[in-house]
């Protein structure tokens, strides 16, 4: 059985570094005027797109570049004057879904990889086909294609890679496509069955992101109210595993990785379809427009074993607008069932347990089966209905006299919480027992952002990367 690569999203170096860390094989990245979805990324700064594709090749990791849009007459005077020093820099590949653009890339750089974006929405084999007769490396598949249709575009399609989303926030729409009657009733508007739910009574919400990457209502209320309505539901589906529910009672503020709202121009909103309520749809828009995106987040890790099987080539995780934490967990987890995968072990269910805190408005599995088995019912169903964890540190350092660790707090963790250290090399669990605080003065409890305290460890593992969550 060949390998396949584990891509992880790159918003910054550090994430990159977390990311690469805990099992990526390769992330992607993108510049903001010629990528869309990049809210809150450093690669605006060439000097810090060289650094990272430098570092990534010194590990042997692959760093691709995100070129995606559908760019207006204006970016196209300029597109190959500001790719230059970017193609100087020699990544992966590049990640393309505009024809022209393409064209233009493949005239005057014809040896630079190139990798359709699922924004150019192949879903058959016949353009798969069309796009490797333009001699593109690699495609990546549309996010509505089932299983067995990725099967089949895999046996018409030998020669190319092949790239699927396996876990992040699914767009639902971008620009003028016509996608909500799909995602509402399941009826195909670009093939005349619209049921003009473009049209229907939307309420609009402030939200804003966690330090894990989730977007939540700003308002606790609201909050509240979508994990209510998520956990009704989720209680007429039998648990698989422990039971258990995000906490209502924290507020979604002492989350925010910047201890703030985000900027005006980054600001998340979310979208409630009255005939649908509890279901939040996350919105914004940037220069390149407006993204909705779905209510539930995409995990597919149940399938990773499948779609090895089929010959696809890359698994993809979505995300670059998201935290270290994120990227290091989502790394972790996927390279796990990866792993399971290719030693032929069986698939663990627990792995989908430890993806839930990345998403308090749960998960799907998106389209890649029409029907669910009784034992993932649960999951595609309902809320979070097993134990929750929240990320409340990371480690910066170790004290080489007392051996204590050194801890950046983002949110609030006390002596006698149940802990999970995350290393690269392994997790521990263990009860926090004692606490200081930077002046070596013993204390109960790690206030939220913007504090350090120092916990006792082990010397038998390194610190490096070291993430703490907590369970809740």
């Amino acid at each position: 059985m060949k390998s396949v690569e584990l891509l992880s999203p790159a918003g910054s170096i550090r994430n990159m570094q977390y990311a690469f860390a805990y099992g990526a094989d390769a992330v992607y990245a993108g510049q903001p005027r010629y990528s869309l979805r990049v809210r809150n990324n450093e690669f605006n700064q060439l000097d810090k797109m060289a650094e990272a594709i430098s570092m990534a090749h010194a590990q042997g990791k692959r760093f691709f570049v995100a070129s995606n849009l559908a760019p207006h007459n204006d970016k196209i005077r300029s597109y190959l004057r500001d790719m230059e020093p970017v193609i100087a820099m020699q990544p992966d590949a590049l990640i393309m879904s505009d024809p022209g653009l393409i064209m233009m890339v493949r005239d005057k750089w014809p040896d630079m990889p190139i990798h359709l974006s699922v924004q150019a929405n192949a879903v058959n084999w016949a353009a798969v086909k069309f796009w490797e007769r333009q001699g593109l490396q690699r495609v990546i598949l549309s996010r509505e294609l089932s299983l067995d249709e990725v099967e089949e575009i895999r046996q018409r399609c030998p020669d190319i890679e092949l790239e699927v989303f396996v876990h992040g926030a699914l767009c639902i729409a971008y620009s003028g496509r016509c996608l909500l009657s799909g995602y509402m009733t399941h009826r195909d508007g670009n093939q005349g069955a619209c049921t003009n739910s473009c049209r229907w009574k939307y309420d609009t919400h402030e939200a804003t992101e966690t330090a894990e990457g989730d977007i939540v209502a700003t308002n606790p209320d609201i909050q509240k109210q979508i994990a209510e309505s998520s956990k009704n539901l989720a209680s007429s589906f039998q648990a698989v595993g422990e039971v258990g529910s995000w906490d209502p009672s924290v507020s979604p503020t002492d989350s925010v990785s910047s201890g703030k709202l985000l900027n005006i121009e980054d600001r998340v909103f979310l979208l409630q379809e009255e005939n649908r309520p509890g279901e939040y749809m996350p919105a914004y828009e940037d220069e390149h427009g407006t993204y909705i995106m779905n209510s539930k987040d995409l995990r597919a890790i149940q399938h990773v074993k499948r779609l090895i099987d089929i010959g696809v080539d890359s698994l993809k995780i979505e995300g670059r607008t998201k935290s270290h934490f994120y990227a290091a967990r989502t790394a972790q987890v996927y390279r796990e069932a990866i792993d399971d995968a290719l030693a032929g072990r069986e698939f663990n269910m627990g792995l989908m347990d430890k993806l839930e805190s990345l998403a308090s408005r749960g998960f799907t599995e998106g389209f890649y089966r029409r029907h669910l088995p009784k034992e993932y019912q649960n999951y595609e169903s309902g809320f979070s209905i097993s134990t929750k964890q929240q990320f409340v540190g990371e480690v910066i350092g170790k004290d080489e006299v007392t051996h204590e660790w050194i801890i950046d707090t983002k949110n609030k963790f006390s002596v006698g919480d149940d802990i999970e250290l995350m290393l690269p090399q392994g997790n521990q669990v263990f009860r926090l027992s004692s606490m200081k605080n930077k002046h070596g003065e013993s204390v109960d409890v790690a206030p939220g952002s913007g504090h350090q305290v120092r916990i006792p460890m082990s010397d038998d593992c390194a610190p490096d990367f070291g993430l703490l969550m907590k369970a809740i």
